[in-house]
């Protein structure tokens, strides 16, 4: 699960950062990540990386929370690629900032594959979600060790004043 998760995430964060879609603006070639179409993708992969740690730290309804999370953010970020895919609203945004004219739209428009490779990302992300839902309860957590140590009450007890005169002699007054 870890190693799918974190590999699917990459998968997806690697695809947001390519160009999806390119075309012209006049004379000047335009071209749009899918970072720039949408931050769904991108943001719901890093979800998933968090998830991916989150999953050995937490037990029981916890490890099913991270599972669903991971689920659904894998689910969030196939659908948004999907429907990034096609979408020209990015690119005609900066056709009309390189010509300098608002409500430009770019032409001869043409898509890249990457909103796919971003969409297959997503899909294994919420695959790993699912494995973590279905054999997540029988995975090993962290053991007691990372915990936070507990505090016992003062083995002595008395005014300030004593407590202050063991810490002159070197003792802790805390220790049991």
């Amino acid at each position: 699960m870890l190693l799918l998760t974190v590999l699917s995430a990459v998968l997806v964060l690697t695809a947001v950062g390519r160009v999806w879609a390119e075309g012209r603006a006049g004379t000047l070639a335009v071209s749009v990540t899918g970072g720039k179409i949408s931050e769904v993708p991108g943001g719901l992969a890093l979800v998933g990386l968090a998830a991916a740690v989150a999953v050995f730290a937490v037990r029981g309804a916890g490890r099913l929370a991270v599972g669903a999370l991971t689920l659904l953010a894998g689910l969030g970020a196939a659908v948004a690629s999907a429907a990034g895919a096609g979408d020209t609203a990015a690119l005609d945004a900066e056709a009309a900032r390189k010509l300098a004219l608002s409500g430009s739209a770019a032409t001869e428009v043409g898509h890249t594959g990457w909103p796919w490779v971003a969409l297959a990302g997503g899909l294994l992300l919420a695959v790993a979600g699912l494995l973590t839902l279905r054999y997540g309860r029988g995975w090993p957590a962290m053991g007691s060790r990372y915990e936070a140590p507990t505090r016992k009450a003062p083995a002595t007890t008395g005014t300030p004043a004593d407590l202050w005169k063991a810490l002159d002699r070197g003792e802790d007054p805390t220790a049991v």
